[in-house]
């Protein structure tokens, strides 16, 4: 595998009681790119995401950042180290204004200020601006998932894992989430691994591609091999 890739992970295996959930699974994705994870429900993508993040333990293989193995570190050090999780379901703090949401995303930047949230946020995300004062838990699903994903990068990651993000989400927003991701990536300065059940959306978006089955890789190419009939028959419910 590349020397210098962001992320690297090395014939990981995972097992949960006596099922074995994730078996050899490997893949490098470098600083620029979109690494698309591509598979039916309940093949083992969440599992893998949470091993990445250090939620889950992995019973072997590495986990490589920057050429760090981080296999042991615990989420938090791996946050501390420039990976961003936006977690399935979003995860955002209901009770809490749009404002305060995104201010909990520079909890690992002290010393920055309400005022320092990035008018680059705004600008890939506008609706925020405007809903500042709002609840989190009063904004629609898809407004919800754009804020999950405001939140993370405000942390300045290096990596970011974005699980399902056009999961329930109203046709307009999925197209702004994919302007977001296509953005990120033309500015070249972070990964993205981006988890997704939706073909045409991870076909326009990464420049490469997995397909789990299983626990394990049975696909793995560049967006031009995504299109082939061994890739569609693992995606098709």
């Amino acid at each position: 595998m590349q020397g210098n890739a962001m992320l690297q992970v090395e014939q990981l295996n995972q097992y949960y009681g006596s099922s074995h959930t994730l078996r050899g699974v490997s893949l490098s994705l470098e600083k620029g790119q979109c690494l698309a994870l591509m598979g039916r429900n309940g093949v083992g993508k969440t599992t893998l995401l949470k091993c990445l993040m250090g939620v889950l333990p992995v019973a072997d293989g590495r986990v490589m950042l920057e050429g760090r193995d981080i296999t042991g570190l615990k989420p938090h050090q791996r946050a501390a180290l420039g990976i961003a999780y936006v977690p399935q379901g979003r995860e955002i703090f209901a009770r809490l204004t749009v404002e305060e949401n995104l201010l909990m995303g520079m909890a690992t930047k002290p010393g920055k200020k309400a005022s320092a949230i990035k008018s680059e946020v705004y600008e890939l995300f506008p609706v925020l601006r405007e809903m500042l004062q709002r609840r989190g838990g009063d904004l629609s699903g898809g407004q919800q998932q754009q804020l999950a994903i405001a939140r993370a990068l405000l942390a300045e990651p290096k990596l970011i894992i974005l699980d399902e993000p056009t999961e329930g989400i109203q046709p307009s927003i999925i197209k702004d989430i994919g302007r977001v991701i296509s953005l990120l990536r033309e500015r070249g300065d972070i990964a993205i691994l981006l988890c997704e059940q939706y073909f045409d959306f991870a076909h326009a978006l990464a420049d490469k591609f997995i397909v789990l089955s299983r626990g394990e890789v049975v696909a793995a190419g560049t967006q031009e091999q995504m299109d082939s009939e061994d890739v569609k028959r693992h995606l098709a419910v």
